[in-house]
């Protein structure tokens, strides 16, 4: 069961990374372009960091604080 589960979130995880790398990709563009709008990379940054957030919430599920 246990897993079943950690598949699912390495899974997860894989597809969570992914989505951050093309929005970094994308504000990249959008900023090297000069047609900056701005409200635009700052709601592509907001989801970037939302997305961070997920990852390293399911990394910490995935990898426990081992205390020595």
């Amino acid at each position: 069961m246990q897993r079943q589960n950690d598949r699912e979130l390495r899974d997860e995880l894989v597809q969570l990374r992914s989505e951050h790398r093309a929005l970094d990709d994308e504000i990249s563009t959008l900023e090297a372009d000069g047609a900056i709008d701005q409200l635009t990379i700052r709601r592509l940054k907001k989801k970037k960091l939302a997305l961070k957030d997920q990852i390293t919430k399911i990394e910490d599920q995935l990898l426990p604080d081992i205390i020595a």
